[in-house]
């Protein structure tokens, strides 16, 4: 196996070369596999004292097999980085279901399934080394925003809570064998800041740094994350984190996020990863976008210079990531932009001080 740091190399001599793939979603493929109740406790928790049927991250301990399988099936569709199943592991996120005390664990074997599938796909392909992102998702609390119209002061959770929740997440993520850390799905620019806040605190703690990526929501078509940014100012609040890539996921289908990824793609002097939802949900929940129509709208932003790195989010499947994979490859990779020094500051809305 070769080392994290050569992973790296590999990751950063690809992304110059080329437009990569990122997977497509997790729990879509979860739920096609129906399990019930029995089939989410498995041995270790078949008398545990609380439904945990839904808690996809839990699989990692009691379906690993079922989880390292999706893995390979977005391998073998043409993904370069995939995601750890790990979209809800914090203690924040596990109070729901009683158990915050295996955050760590797992993180840890979310990150060893990842890298075990990633592992054996390189092997068999040695010209396309794989990579495994580190997923951390939003929480389901907000830092900036009340869930009580009635009380628009009260906050679920606090910047330190995040932090330390984040930061046993990221642990976990780097010791099971994560190559690089995704933010993800961020609606609350301020959960966001605690998380990159506790990945620099682990960094230094391990004397070790690793790429980071951001990934933000546009939560529908305001152009705006839930806690009120826009693309641009959302860019000045992070940029400072001086992450690998800096993008969209979740909520929009590729056609309405366009315009949202061509913003941050101009102003960003990273690269940039966009992976939209299988276009919008249906009346049950479901999305019926083909996997043609969505490799048309992201060969489109990839023709058009604006992406580094694409994939699927909400309702995307192998087929969706073999389909994308086919429209972006030969394309030429986004260049970043060289940003002309400047103070650019960010509430709601960006501002830049006049030179």
């Amino acid at each position: 196996m070769a080392s994290r740091a050569d992973r790296l190399d590999a990751l950063n001599a690809s992304l110059r070369a080329r437009i990569l793939v990122l997977d497509g979603a997790m729990g879509t493929m979860i739920q096609r596999r129906k399990l019930d109740e029995a089939g989410y406790r498995g041995a270790r928790f078949a008398t545990y004292g609380r439904e945990i049927k839904g808690n996809n991250d839990v699989l990692n301990l009691t379906q690993p097999d079922i989880v390292r399988e999706i893995h390979g099936e977005y391998l073998a569709a043409g993904a370069d980085l995939i995601e750890t199943n790990t979209f809800s592991s914090t203690r924040i996120a596990q109070a729901d279901y009683g158990m915050e005390e295996l955050a760590y664990e797992l993180n840890r074997e979310g990150a060893r399934l990842a890298r075990e599938a990633a592992e054996a796909a390189s092997a068999k392909t040695p010209h396309k080394v794989r990579f495994v992102a580190g997923a951390l998702g939003p929480t389901n609390r907000t830092a900036s925003i009340s869930p009580d119209v009635n009380d628009p002061g009260f906050r679920a959770t606090s910047f330190d809570e995040l932090k330390a929740a984040f930061g046993e997440q990221a642990r976990g993520l780097l010791d099971g064998g994560a190559d690089l850390l995704l933010v993800e799905t961020i609606i609350d620019t301020l959960n966001a800041k605690a998380a990159l806040f506790a990945i620099d605190e682990l960094f230094e703690e391990r004397g070790e740094r690793v790429p980071v990526m951001i990934s933000g929501t546009i939560t529908d078509q305001s152009g705006r994350l839930l806690s009120g940014q826009t693309a641009e100012a959302f860019w000045n609040s992070l940029r400072h984190a001086h992450p690998l890539t800096i993008g969209f996921n979740c909520a929009l289908g590729a056609d309405l996020l366009r315009p949202y990824v061509a913003e941050i793609s101009r102003v960003a002097d990273t690269y940039v990863c966009a992976y939209p939802n299988a276009g919008l949900p249906n009346a049950f929940g479901e999305y019926d976008e083909h996997p043609h129509t969505t490799a048309d709208h992201l060969g489109s932003w990839a023709k058009d210079g604006l992406v580094n790195i694409v994939g699927g989010c909400c309702g995307t499947t192998p087929d969706h990531i073999a389909a994308i994979a086919k429209a972006v490859e030969g394309v030429a990779p986004r260049k970043p932009p060289e940003v002309a020094p400047a103070m650019r500051l960010s509430g709601l809305e960006p501002f830049q001080l006049a030179s």
